[in-house]
């Protein structure tokens, strides 16, 4: 009797092992299917077109607000110092970003939004990646890319490096509501998968339907 008994309990247990074994299947079904949606959402996209410098690591291009990747450059009203005076640094950083991308045709590829639901993004010319030169020429800064170029740029005073200013970061800090990004570094990029790979914030898929604001 006790043998029979035991070997009920064997196959009851078999049973129930069987079904968590069901439900752990399609429970990773199901986690593969949400990724790979989510991997589509998130991939990358590419934008040409007319181009508006906002300041100097920001500009719209066919109606998309593109952060550029990797650099921090002066907000727009933002003042620094030279030779003992104030002078708008904030303005001549745009100056410089407008110089790179005048008569020239622009293409942007990203696929992180930031928290102001900017497109980060490389940008490029026929000259080149807009973020390296602006740090190269002293305008910007790195912000999580680009060190080799800022510390030429900074030994040879070009720039922002030929009087004294605040960081972007620190300015903004002091001047608004004390929150920035996150560095585009590698950690931050992690970050920014994971957001948006949870559906938060704006995401890719958006882009290609969103209007000029």
């Amino acid at each position: 009797m006790s043998v029979r008994r035991s070997a009920r309990r064997r196959r009851r247990r078999s049973g129930w092992r069987r079904y968590g074994d069901w439900l752990v299947a399609l429970a990773l079904l199901a986690a593969v299917a949400f990724v790979s949606a989510r991997l589509e959402r998130i991939a990358t996209r590419e934008y040409s077109g007319p181009v508006r410098v906002m300041d100097g690591d920001s500009l719209r291009v066919s109606a998309e607000n593109i952060r550029l990747r990797g650099i921090d450059a002066p907000e727009l009203d933002q003042q620094c110092s030279l030779d003992g005076r104030s002078y708008a640094c904030g303005r001549s950083a745009r100056a410089a970003l407008s110089e790179l991308v005048q008569g020239r045709r622009v293409i942007c590829e990203g696929w992180e939004f930031d928290r102001y639901d900017r497109l980060l993004a490389r940008c490029t010319t026929e000259a080149g990646d807009l973020a390296q030169r602006m740090v190269e020429s002293g305008w910007a800064i790195s912000y999580g890319d680009f060190r080799a170029e800022e510390a030429r740029a900074r030994a040879l005073r070009r720039g922002l490096w030929a009087g004294s200013f605040d960081e972007p970061r620190e300015w903004r800090a002091l001047d608004r509501d004390g929150v920035n990004e996150q560095p585009h570094d590698w950690f931050g990029r992690i970050a920014g998968f994971l957001r948006q790979l949870l559906g938060y914030g704006r995401s890719a898929d958006t882009a290609d339907t969103k209007g000029d604001r």
